[in-house]
């Protein structure tokens, strides 16, 4: 019996080693047409963005927390959808929303949002509801449209200088232009196919959806780290080898991260709208991200290590 357990195992491991070799051997073949693949979605996103910024005069759809406007939540059981069709000509850019009791999951209210004035909303929705607003039945707030805007100009600012001082740790750590571009490349094309995402399904970004971005820049690099440093540094191994062991520890650490993700998802989606739409950011580039190191970076560097081998020969 453990002689039969020991050839067992040795038929094992001699079929991964063939596998690594077989798929060693593909991805030595086809690893710069790959690399096709996420450079055409990365231009389609570009071209996407381009012609969105020219048709909203912005790269994304803003809730009211960056647009201003006012915020109405209604203590009762109204239903959000019913709401919006029946107060969707009365009030500019309405969106409605219910919110749950995380506990019972009975509903505790409904918000209503729109870029109306405080005065005109609250009378419309009286109108409708057929009595008055008061502090016990409702909360009313309203955001001047010049402090939404110096606001999210401040979000966007933050961003931008958080990626550039990312881009400058990625060259004084690698010290080297290509492999650094790529790392560089792949977190930046993680935003840009992230932000499309969010476009197509027509989510209106709060501040908060502001700062999953730049939650995103973080998550984005980890693993381009891992696999830059491995191929660059790591002194075992055939080229393939140091790839294969960066991709068996950073494709764990993604994949821990996006079930985290979406447990929370199916836990607060209808009890808080800032969280879930957190959430929601971070899967979409964390879903991208397995894209583009594991395709980009990969075959960015695979090409960029081989060259100069190539060259020392």
């Amino acid at each position: 019996m453990e002689e039969e357990t020991k050839q067992e195992i040795q038929e094992k491991t001699q079929e991964k080693v063939k596998s690594k070799k077989s798929f060693g051997e593909f991805h030595d073949k086809n690893y710069k047409l790959l690399l096709l693949i996420p450079l055409t979605l990365f231009l389609f996103s570009i071209i996407y963005e381009i012609n969105f910024y020219n048709q909203h005069n912005d790269f994304m759809k803003k809730d009211i927390s960056l647009t201003g406007g006012t915020t109405i939540t209604i203590n009762s059981e109204i239903d959000a959808n019913t709401l919006k069709k029946e107060l969707s000509g009365k009030l500019e850019a309405l969106e409605t929303r219910e919110i749950y009791d995380i506990l019972s999951n009975k509903q505790k209210a409904v918000i209503l949002e729109t870029t109306t004035n405080a005065e005109e909303t609250r009378k419309v929705v009286e109108e409708y509801l057929g009595y008055s607003l008061t502090e016990e039945n409702s909360s009313t707030e309203f955001t001047g449209s010049t402090l939404s805007k110096n606001f999210y100009n401040q979000l966007i600012l933050a961003m931008i200088i958080s990626f550039i001082l990312m881009a400058i740790v990625i060259f004084l750590i690698f010290r080297i232009f290509v492999p650094s571009f790529a790392v560089i490349f792949s977190a930046f094309a993680d935003i840009i196919m992230t932000l499309v995402m969010v476009n197509l399904l027509g989510m209106n970004v709060s501040s908060a959806g502001i700062v999953a971005f730049l939650m995103l820049i973080g998550y984005s690099v980890d693993t381009d780290i891992l696999l830059t440093n491995r191929v660059l540094k790591g002194t075992e191994g055939t080229l393939n080898n140091k790839i294969y062991g960066a991709f068996k520890t950073g494709i764990t650490m993604t994949l821990i991260a996006i079930l985290s993700v979406v447990s929370a998802l199916l836990i607060i989606r209808s009890f808080s709208e800032v969280l879930s739409q957190i959430f929601t950011i971070i899967f979409i580039g964390l879903m991208f991200d397995l894209l583009n190191t594991w395709v980009t970076n990969v075959s960015i560097l695979k090409w960029y290590v081989i060259n100069k081998q190539n060259k020392i020969k």
